[in-house]
């Protein structure tokens, strides 16, 4: 077996795997990095050669893993696309998505590469994209078993509990398993059950180490956080103050508005409007359409039904009074320049009645990882738009994130046994902790940290 990462950097960047196995081959995603901008983001696609590809299987629809698939198929143009039957019904919208921010990029920021992609290009390789259940066998080298007459390896996309249609894989050949994580969580949250990965056996682990660096308070519990953020809402409104929930607009998003909708339903929050993001609007109404195919809880909470959600227009985020005790669970959710959450904050730091709540994880070099650890009254860099913001507003940390714990992460390792174990999707910092706490506890497995673009032999 043969890995190489496509990662064109060391930490959570592009996601994209080459996996070479019984002269096959397997690209794990095809993401873009989040911090990169043009061709500078995509993954190391050179690195794979000029072989072809026999498919391309997607982990889930963020950014980070899928954003650059139709540029993948450039360069593998015969691969099959292989996903969840629930991201099959997320990934079109995510990659329009991509062109619309890019083009927007382009103009606003001069970033000639852009769009990588064009709305047509993602129409024209739609009909590539296939969508299977979880715990289905799939023979992805098909079209060579037939020519070469040597059995196919097969691949089954295992629930990751992350976000709708996220899935970690399962790779099988005649003599060797290999299994990806992808992104993660060993907890329910509000609406989507925790990870269903209680069978996997692999001989090659390669996992994500996106929390290594945070470790898990003693006596904390999920339940405690949301009352808390319920509380801290409440006390907010009572100062006449407005709500900012920065949020990611799949996943997190609706999550969110999941807690909320049951809290309103409950009577610990006064029924009122929720504003929301128009992409946030579509993920939510997908969640609300598949939920009888999703391992979720409250199956029959349909959140268009059970809140009042408003899209919030650029006009609107630029007018709107906010004196009104205002909720909004709007993108990005890092705060980047040129959408609502970047504005919104601008709007509402100057003024010590509002709040700014962070529910996930923020790069500290975006906006949003610099307001988080703003200190009140001092002037800080927040953005190339408003080079220097102070805020006076409340601004907290509730920890309801959608990745894994690295102690669930470590028991895990544990439980697959493999003979190795490969790093990634982490800063150093976090991979570092792994690395060390995996070589104590087993010392027997093996552990690799892949540089960019460089083949593994395993």
């Amino acid at each position: 077996m043969r890995i190489t990462s496509l990662n064109p950097d060391t930490n959570i960047g592009a996601s994209g795997w080459l996996i070479e196995l019984e002269g096959h081959r397997l690209l794990l995603d095809a993401g873009m990095h989040p911090k990169r901008e043009g061709r500078d983001s995509l993954p190391l696609f050179r690195a794979a050669g000029d072989q072809e590809v026999d498919a391309i299987a997607i982990s889930h629809c963020h950014h980070d893993h899928v954003g650059a698939l139709p540029v993948a198929l450039r360069h593998f143009p015969r691969a099959h696309v292989l996903m969840t039957e629930l991201s099959y019904f997320l990934v079109e919208r995510v990659l329009h998505n991509s062109v619309n921010v890019m083009t927007r990029q382009r103009a606003e920021l001069g970033i000639a590469d852009y769009p990588l992609y064009t709305h047509d290009e993602v129409d024209e390789i739609a009909p590539l994209f296939q969508g299977f259940r979880y715990n289905r066998p799939i023979e992805w080298a098909a079209f060579h078993k037939v020519r070469s007459h040597r059995s196919s390896p097969t691949l089954e996309f295992r629930d990751a509990g992350h976000t709708l249609g996220a899935a970690g894989i399962l790779v099988q050949g005649r003599r060797e398993t290999l299994f990806y994580t992808g992104d993660v969580c060993f907890h329910d949250q509000t609406l989507l059950r925790a990870a269903r990965f209680e069978d996997v056996e692999a001989d090659v682990l390669i996992m994500e180490t996106t929390r290594g660096a945070r470790g898990t308070p003693e006596g904390f519990t999920r339940e405690a956080e949301i009352e808390r953020l319920l509380d801290a809402i409440q006390r907010v409104f009572k100062r006449k103050g407005s709500v900012l929930i920065p949020s990611f607009a799949l996943g997190r998003t609706q999550e969110i508005l999941g807690l909320l909708a049951l809290a309103m339903a409950e009577g610990r929050l006064r029924r009122q409007p929720v504003y929301i993001g128009g992409l946030g609007r579509v993920f939510t109404e997908i969640y609300d359409l598949q939920a009888h195919r999703t391992h979720r809880q409250h199956h029959n909470l349909h959140l268009h039904e059970a809140l009042d959600l408003v899209v919030l227009d650029p006009a609107q985020t630029q007018a709107l009074p906010l004196h009104t005790s205002r909720l909004f669970v709007v993108t990005a959710g890092m705060m980047t320049e040129h959408t609502p959450a970047h504005d919104l904050a601008v709007r509402l730091a100057p003024d010590e009645r509002h709040a700014i709540f962070f529910v996930g994880y923020t790069d500290p070099d975006t906006p949003g990882g610099r307001l988080r650890v703003s200190q009140p009254g001092q002037p800080f860099f927040f953005s190339q738009l408003v080079p220097e913001l102070v805020r006076y507003c409340e601004v907290q940390d509730f920890d309801l994130t959608a990745h894994a714990t690295r102690e669930d992460l470590l028991d895990f390792v544990g439980r697959v046994d493999p003979r190795v174990v490969v790093l990634g999707h982490g800063d150093e910092t976090a991979r570092t902790w792994f690395a060390d706490q995996i070589a104590q506890r087993y010392p027997r497995i093996r552990i690799l940290q892949p540089q960019p673009g460089q083949p593994m032999e395993i």
